[in-house]
């Protein structure tokens, strides 16, 4: 793709749960950025909240989209989201449709995660074990943003209790209720390609015995968690990447949703050790060039 075939729009990259934009130079999307960027797109990841709502990080979402348009003088931006990013972006885009071409969900729990029910079984709220486990999420969020490099801007709050309750089936089906846009209308199915003038896209992987468990994954201690937390999923055992499942990720236009990819090898995690025939960096520029050929 040469760079008169780049996207129209910059493309805006929004994390998911304990995101970063880089840790100790660290990149969150491992060789994604550099790799659209040689392609000639112009890419911006950018640091929301990593522990927080859906909807207080799409407000500092618009944030950042209000500065991009405003350095690169673009009219729109399109949003990818990974996980959490995902219900990010489409808040963003709920509210401000005009600043956005198009909202794309990469593993996004666009119906909930059945890992965060299970978490909420686990330790429900007002326990004990809510509470270690919030005083986890804040540490470690702590010590994110104390190694976050290349961030200028103030401390962004931290909520673990909206952050769990964002992400659980009861609290996604809330957050659907009022932000509905590009969702599917049948379990499984896919969701209006448009809606409002912004285009909504979808994709996502699972774990594939023989399959994802290989490659570069057999030296990747993410996907031994995948597994473990993939026990947890009842209504789509066998049918997640391990934190999401299958049709919850659905969303708009679904590019596909088996891809060998669990969890954090969507975003190309760990350094690269992705499961056996896995290529997260070309679905991306695949959607760089998609985007383009659609005119945005």
């Amino acid at each position: 793709m040469s760079n008169s075939s780049a996207p129209r729009y910059p493309l805006v990259l929004v994390p998911g749960l304990l995101g970063f934009i880089r840790l100790l130079g660290y990149p969150y999307w491992f060789g994604i950025v550099a790799a659209l960027r040689r392609q000639g797109a112009k890419v911006f990841p950018v640091l929301v909240s990593a522990v927080h709502s859906s909807e207080v990080r799409g407000e500092q979402l618009l944030e950042r989209i209000a500065q991009v348009l405003r350095e690169t003088g673009a009219d729109k931006v399109h949003l990818i989201g990974h996980s959490q990013g995902a219900l990010t972006a489409r808040y963003a885009a709920a509210r401000m449709p005009q600043w956005v071409a198009s909202v794309t969900s990469v593993a996004g729990p666009n119906h909930g995660s059945e890992l965060a029910d299970f978490l909420q079984r686990l330790a429900p709220q007002g326990s004990l074990r809510e509470r270690l486990l919030a005083l986890l999420l804040r540490w470690v969020a702590r010590c994110m943003a104390w190694l976050e490099t290349g961030y200028r801007g103030p401390r962004l709050p931290i909520d673990t209790v909206a952050a769990q309750q964002s992400l659980t089936t009861a609290g996604v089906a809330a957050f659907n209720a009022r932000y509905p846009q590009g969702l599917p209308g049948t379990w499984g199915g896919e969701g209006a390609e448009e809606v409002d003038g912004v285009r909504y896209y979808s994709w996502s992987g699972t774990l594939q015995p023989g399959i994802t468990d290989r490659g570069g994954n057999r030296l990747d201690g993410p996907n031994f968690f995948c597994r473990l937390f993939a026990r947890s999923f009842r209504r789509e055992a066998g049918q997640c990447d391990g934190m999401v499942g299958r049709y919850s990720s659905h969303l708009g236009k679904v590019i596909g949703d088996d891809f060998p990819l669990d969890h954090f090898d969507s975003i190309n995690q760990s350094f690269g050790l992705v499961g056996k025939g896995a290529d997260p960096v070309g679905l991306f520029v695949e959607h760089a060039r998609r985007l383009r050929e659609a005119g945005l």
